[in-house]
């Protein structure tokens, strides 16, 4: 008995999508609820699971086309029925069929590398001779080993090249006891001139750099503290890279954050390549079409009304600066956009007209929020939204929009992360942008632009001084929100903004 699975609508007035790839294959075996395909509708990404036990016969439409709902896109058939084994099936039977003997030679190749490695760890490790010193450090292991920074700071330890530091380096080994204990020693603060010498190796090893690469075996160990490391990793900045200018050879923060601020200047004066067509044709469907006909119908339907207002967030930044160092806030992304987020969801209470939608009909005031989040995706601006963000913590609320962020960045938003949206902040200012007038979501009648925050000239008690200032910008169907309604929101947004500590009322 054969079966056809026809594509589903998954979403509210759904007409068409399109098939974006295949996750099974003609002659696969497939159970109920396996995930067969992956479509995009107008609104985002969905996998569709199969209703189906059986086996494929036959995939009915090529990834890349658009079938209206109701089309069938595969054929599965009983499960007992003879298949021959093809696609993804007879490669699996061809797995199937070497697997034993490949798990024996991975156990043998494990065994072999297993007591390699414990005959090295028994072997002495040869000591790095220093200018005008002579050490003899305990045996260390041949896989790895601790180099101490110069000025015996132990926070950072970094690992060594497994190969011995080379005659004069300065550079410390500190590997297992005699007795093969793991306990670190912390060795003698090296003279100045041992100082001197390694310096003048950086400087050398640094300017050869552009030109040449050193060999892993020949160079020098990096020293850097655990937060300065941190920070290069979250700029996406090599290490190896980077010429250190500490008193002891090490890389300071300015070195990182230096080297970033080139590396950024140079990406962004590169120019791409034109395309090899003279006129590229994209067709509109999906995201963008959804995105197109959403826009040009609030545009067009919505009277619209702007509103602008420039604020000192200094406090707000320090505020952010103190939660990232709260325990409780530990490994949770914190932004000067969790505070707008908290900002609006405050201001609506005191405004709740702006939390409404227009219905011809009626006014729909809504006493919850769900505060969507304008994301730029690969496949276009889409608008998730926090689901009840009028109940949460500034905690719950953090977590909520850093995973907002992350679905919408992987591509896996469903529909029903778009649906029901109250309210919507757009961040322009991740792209350096001050302002603008955003457009608003359909359903909804007031969006927020953040703009970017930066040090600018403010005059604070008849003093002009320097203070992190941005710039609001609301938009507003006036429809339903009149202008004195508008501005007490905007003034209220940007009051928590001055001083967070209203949040705490």
């Amino acid at each position: 008995m054969t079966s056809e699975f026809t594509l589903p609508d998954v979403g509210e007035g759904l007409t068409e999508a399109e098939i974006v790839e295949w996750k099974v294959a003609p002659g696969d075996s497939v159970e109920i609820n396996q995930v067969l395909v992956e479509i995009e509708t107008a609104k985002s990404l969905v996998e569709l699971p199969s209703p189906y036990a059986g086996v494929v016969e036959s995939i009915l439409v090529e990834p890349g086309t658009t079938v209206d709902v109701g089309t069938p896109i595969i054929r599965v058939g009983d499960s007992s029925a003879p298949a021959t084994p093809s696609g993804r099936a007879a490669e699996s039977e061809s797995l199937e069929s070497g697997g034993l003997a490949r798990t024996a030679q991975i156990i043998s190749q494990g065994e072999e590398a297993l007591s390699a490695q414990r005959a090295r760890q028994v072997e002495p490790v040869a000591a790095a001779s220093t200018t005008g010193s002579t050490a003899t450090p305990a045996a260390a292991p041949a896989r790895s080993a601790d180099a101490v920074s110069a000025d015996g700071d132990t926070g950072s330890v970094v690992h060594a090249p497994e190969a011995p530091a080379e005659s004069g380096s300065g550079a410390v080994l500190v590997g297992y006891g005699a007795a093969g204990g793991h306990g670190a020693t912390r060795r003698r603060r090296p003279s100045q001139t041992e100082v001197d010498a390694r310096q003048l190796r950086v400087a050398e090893q640094a300017r050869r750099r552009p030109t040449t690469s050193v060999p892993a075996a020949q160079a020098l160990p990096i020293i850097a503290k655990p937060p300065i490391r941190k920070l290069a990793k979250d700029l996406e900045v090599d290490l190896a890279v980077v010429q250190p200018t500490g008193l002891a050879g090490e890389v300071t923060r300015d070195d990182v954050i230096r080297h970033a601020q080139q590396a950024s200047v140079f990406r962004n004066i590169e120019t791409p390549e034109w395309g090899e067509e003279r006129v590229e044709r994209i067709p509109v469907k999906g995201v963008r079409k959804a995105i197109a006909a959403a826009m040009t119908s609030s545009a067009f339907t919505a009277p619209h009304v702007s509103l602008f207002v420039d604020v000192d967030a200094t406090r707000t930044m320090e505020f952010v600066k103190r939660l990232k160092a709260s325990p409780q806030f530990a490994g949770v992304k914190v932004s000067p956009l969790l505070i707008m987020a908290k900002a609006i969801i405050w201001a609506v209470r005191r405004n709740p007209m702006v939390n409404s939608a227009w219905t011809d009909r009626e006014i729909l005031v809504r006493h919850f929020v769900n505060l969507g989040i304008a994301a730029a995706t690969p496949r276009g601006l889409i608008v998730p939204n926090v689901k009840e963000a009028q109940s949460m913590s500034l905690l719950e609320l953090a977590q909520a929009l850093e995973q907002l962020t992350l679905t919408a960045r992987d591509g896996k938003t469903t529909p029903a992360d778009m649906k029901d949206g109250t309210i919507t902040i757009t961040n322009i200012g991740v792209f350096g942008m001050d302002t603008g007038t955003p457009i608003l979501n359909p359903g909804e009648v007031a969006i927020v632009a953040l703009g970017t925050i930066k040090p600018k000239a403010w005059v604070v008690d008849g003093e002009v001084r320097s203070r992190m200032v941005t710039t609001i910008g609301a938009s507003f169907d006036h429809r339903v929100v009149d202008g004195d309604v508008a501005s007490r929101f905007v003034a209220d947004v940007a009051s928590v903004l001055e001083e967070p500590a209203l949040l705490l009322d």
